[in-house]
């Protein structure tokens, strides 16, 4: 079981990022986030992925959360179940002025693909 999410600090404007089980809340490892509790963003962007799974239950959409985006006036929040195991999720928050979008959801997707849980 590999859980180590350290490359998610070569992110440019990573604030924080952390592994959290969606089932319990608990936070399973964290990269940076001396200015940011991830403790709390990750138990409270829980209730995030449950809503959205609700209302793709809802809305009958037969599909699979890639990841949810979250905007802010100065920062960018995302989260990214893991394809491996969706009771699992990666969040990650970003300083907007300073990082690429883009970018960093590929950087995410790469991390993703070398956790084995």
């Amino acid at each position: 079981m590999s859980l180590d999410i350290s490359k998610l600090s070569e992110i440019k404007g990573l604030l924080g990022a952390c592994l959290v089980d969606h089932d319990t809340g608990l936070v399973l490892g964290t990269e940076g986030g001396s200015k940011f509790d991830l403790e709390t963003a990750g138990a409270a962007n829980v209730e995030v992925v449950r809503a959205k799974l609700q209302a793709i239950e809802a809305l009958k959409l037969n599909d699979t959360i890639e990841d949810i985006l979250i905007t802010l006036g100065k920062q960018y929040h995302l989260v990214r179940p893991l394809d491996k195991n969706p009771n699992i999720f990666v969040y990650v928050a970003l300083e907007k002025k300073t990082a690429n979008l883009g970018l960093a959801r590929l950087q995410v997707k790469a991390v993703e693909e070398t956790l084995s849980l």
